[in-house]
């Protein structure tokens, strides 16, 4: 029984904030240890996924947020005003990977690497609220440092930044020598 009122409180929680809660908040709020409630909350999200449910709990960064599952956003949006689509080009793509990558980042470390201006791209990123501002790096000029957002996590179904893809090292080998390659071209020009 007290097992069905921690769940019914983690519901409420989550239901209730809307928005991604950390697992020590959730912890003392139903007055259970860390690895009790995470227990709870897996419990739960197993039960949600196997059942014909419209919600689910994603895990973000040791943080749990109740949605609706993605299965039902035609089903959604017959109610509601179509949400907005941000669309990401090549340039918006190819700055969210680099920033994903190395954050934090500064925006002349990422115009480095890119080769070009990448204002237009981090000023996008910024509205779409896939990236934010991390703090300034100690250096003349104290540069913004940028990094992904939760929304960047959610957007792209990862649970943490440790769920990125990795580069196959030969792979990785072939791009430098690729970008070396041009950009000694670019010098010769």
């Amino acid at each position: 029984m007290e097992i069905n009122l921690a769940e019914a409180q983690i519901e409420a929680i989550l239901f209730t904030m809307g928005e991604s809660v950390e697992l020590d908040r959730i912890a003392a709020a139903i007055e259970h240890d860390e690895e009790t409630t995470r227990k709870i909350i897996h419990n739960m999200m197993d039960k949600y996924d196997t059942e014909d449910r419209g919600i689910h709990i994603i895990e973000l960064e040791g943080s749990y947020q109740l949605c609706t599952k993605p299965s039902l956003y035609e089903t959604i949006i017959k109610i509601t005003h179509v949400p907005k689509k941000h669309v990401l080009t090549d340039v918006l793509l190819e700055t969210l990977s680099i920033i994903a990558y190395k954050q934090p980042i500064t925006k002349l470390q990422i115009e480095s690497i890119r080769g070009v201006s990448s204002d237009h791209a981090v000023n996008k990123l910024i509205e779409y609220n896939l990236i934010c501002e991390m703090g300034r790096l100690d250096a003349p000029g104290r540069p913004i440092l940028f990094g992904t957002t939760e929304e960047f996590l959610r957007n792209f179904g990862l649970n943490s930044l440790d769920s990125l893809p990795v580069l196959n090292p030969e792979k990785k080998e072939e791009f430098k020598l690729e970008a070396e390659e041009e950009a000694q071209l670019k010098l010769d020009i």
